[in-house]
C-alpha cells in the first residue's frame, strides 16, 4: 500500500518553490496585487482553500492506510479503535467475518464494495476542482470588469477632450491626467488574470499529486482485496 505522505512531501515541496518565486519577485506582485486588492484579496482567499482542501485529501488516506495495516497484522483491537470512514463500505460488508488477510465475499459484494470507495473518492475531487475552476472564473471577472472600467474612462477622456483653446500644453496635461483611470482599468484587468491564472495553476499541480495519492491507494487497496478475498457464490451464503 503506498504510503500518501509522499504525495504530501511532493505537495509541500512545490508550495515552498511557489513562496520562494514569489518571494523573488514580491515588488512588482505586490503593485499587481495593490491595482485591483478586493479581487485580488478573493482570488487569493479561494487559493488558500483550495490549498487547504487538497492537502486534506491526502490527510484523510492516512488513517485509512493505517487501519488496513493493523487489519493485516491482526490486530483487530486497534482497527476497530481506529474504524475508517472512507473504507466503511467494507468494514460494513465484512460484517464480523475480520479473519486476518482473509475473509469470504461474493465477486459482486467486492465490486460493489471498490466501487462505493471509488465513488466517495471522485466525490471528493469534485470541489478541488471547482475550486480551480472559480479561479480562472474570478481571474476573467477581473479582467473583464477592468477593461469595462477602461472603456469608460477613455470614452469620458474623449468626451471632455476640447481644443477650444488652442493651448497644447493645456491639452495635453488634460488628456494625461484623463489617461491615468483607463490605466487603473487596465491594471485591474491585468492583475486579475495574473492571479487567477497563477493560482490555477498552483491549485492544479495540488490537485494532480491529490489524485495520484487516491488513485495509489485505491489500486493498491483493489489489489489486496483481489488477492486475500475468498470469493463465492453470490448466491450462497458467505
Amino acid at each position: 500500500m503506498s504510503n500518501p505522505k509522499h504525495a504530501l512531501f511532493w505537495m509541500t515541496a512545490y508550495l515552498c518553490i511557489v513562496g520562494v518565486v514569489c518571494a523573488l519577485i514580491y515588488a512588482p506582485l505586490h503593485s499587481a496585487f495593490q491595482a485591483n486588492w478586493v479581487f485580488n484579496s478573493l482570488i487569493v482567499s479561494v487559493l488558500i482553500i483550495g490549498t487547504g482542501i487538497s492537502y486534506r485529501q491526502v490527510v484523510v488516506l492516512i488513517p485509512e492506510t493505517q487501519w488496513i495495516a493493523y487489519f493485516r497484522t491482526g490486530n483487530m483491537a486497534l482497527s476497530v479503535q481506529r474504524e475508517p470512514r472512507l473504507l466503511k463500505p467494507l468494514t460494513r460488508q465484512l460484517g464480523g467475518d475480520l479473519t486476518k488477510d482473509r475473509f469470504r465475499m461474493s465477486a459482486m459484494s467486492l465490486r460493489t464494495v471498490l466501487d462505493g470507495i471509488r465513488g466517495r473518492l471522485d466525490e471528493s475531487r469534485e470541489i478541488s476542482r471547482y475550486m480551480i475552476s472559480l479561479l480562472i472564473f474570478l481571474g476573467l471577472l477581473g479582467t473583464f470588469w477592468g477593461l469595462l472600467g477602461t472603456i469608460n474612462s477613455v470614452g469620458s477622456v474623449i468626451i471632455n477632450l476640447s481644443i477650444d483653446g488652442g493651448d497644447f500644453n493645456k491639452i495635453f496635461a488634460e488628456l494625461q491626467a484623463g489617461l491615468l483611470e483607463p490605466l487603473k482599468g487596465m491594471g485591474t484587468a491585468f492583475s486579475s488574470s495574473l492571479f487567477g491564472l497563477g493560482g490555477s495553476l498552483v491549485l492544479g499541480f495540488l490537485d494532480i499529486q491529490a489524485g495520484h495519492a487516491q488513485n495509489r491507494f485505491y489500486d493498491g487497496l483493489e489489489e489486496w482485496l483481489a488477492g486475500v478475498t475468498n470469493l463465492v457464490d453470490s448466491d450462497k451464503p458467505a
